[in-house]
């Protein structure tokens, strides 16, 4: 593994650490305990904030805000990935399942979704 994937690796093991402490934590001492003591709806409402936000970005000239709000994005998925028990390394290991696969191949292999009655 190369050393910034590494870093990479590494960071996304920190943060997820720290995501699971914060529950534990008092909400009127830390941002993120605050959202998941208001739950599901509030980390919502900030992931879709922050997406939101990433297209507006996107839109823009220049690419250095587009990459703070890639990060807020982030960091707020992450939030409701701890939220519903699970990680960033969840995602890195889905990541890592995908990687080389065509993503048209990929996405044909997934089971259907089924439909809500």
């Amino acid at each position: 593994m190369s050393e910034t994937n590494q870093l990479a690796a590494g960071l996304i093991e920190a943060l997820d650490r720290v995501l699971e402490e914060r529950k534990a934590q008092d909400p009127t001492q830390s941002y993120v305990a605050k959202l998941y003591h208001k739950g599901l709806p509030k980390i919502l409402e900030k992931v879709e904030e922050e997406s939101r936000e990433t297209i507006e970005a996107a839109a823009e000239e220049g690419t250095d805000h587009l990459v703070y709000e890639v990060g807020d994005l982030w960091f707020h998925t992450l939030v409701l990935l701890h939220h519903r028990g699970r990680t960033g390394a969840d995602v890195l290991q889905e990541l890592a399942r995908r990687f080389g696969v065509s993503g048209i191949v990929e996405k044909a292999s997934r089971p259907a979704k089924e439909s809500a009655q």
